[in-house]
């Protein structure tokens, strides 16, 4: 598969603000405010045709999340190739205090196309060893107060 995808659209055009980018920029095309807690699904305008083989993922911009608390429900959000209806973004403010107002033009998500490996899923009786095991969610964490560096992992901005 190769690394350049020509993908048609209508509406308003995803972009990249900086050229290596690994997302393109989702506009609002309406204006709308969230209240604390509130959620809304906002529509973009936008419609792709994702070739055969990618799926799009409808992710959160960090800058939103950071600053405002504005985040996507059910992040990332799945778009298939075979899709063709408006891009909507289901979003939501957390913050417990503070509205916040989406403009028409805004930027409100980043969409990464991504490509599919083909998988076939084998039924089997016993699975092989992985290093976690059956141990379940948040399982890779630290363990018994183990710091960084003891528990195999590395030292996150320097510290331990």
């Amino acid at each position: 598969m190769s690394g350049h995808y020509d993908i048609p659209f209508t509406g308003t055009r995803p972009y990249r603000a900086n050229p290596n980018d690994a997302g393109a920029d989702l506009l609002s095309a309406e204006e709308l405010t969230l209240q604390p807690g509130e959620r809304a699904l906002v529509g973009t305008g936008t419609a792709i045709a994702l070739p055969t083989g990618t799926v799009g993922l409808v992710a959160p911009r960090s800058g939103l999340a950071a600053k405002h608390g504005i985040t996507i429900v059910n992040a990332p959000g799945v778009i298939d190739a075979g899709y063709r209806g408006e891009l909507k973004v289901s979003l939501l403010n957390t913050d417990a205090r503070e509205p916040y107002t989406i403009n028409v033009g805004d930027r409100i998500a980043q969409l990464l196309v991504v490509p599919i490996p083909a998988v076939v899923f084998s039924q089997v009786d016993v699975l092989p060893e992985g290093e976690r095991g059956e141990a379940g969610f948040g399982s890779s964490g630290y363990a018994h107060g183990a710091t960084a560096t003891q528990a195999g992992e590395e030292p996150v901005n320097g510290s331990v």
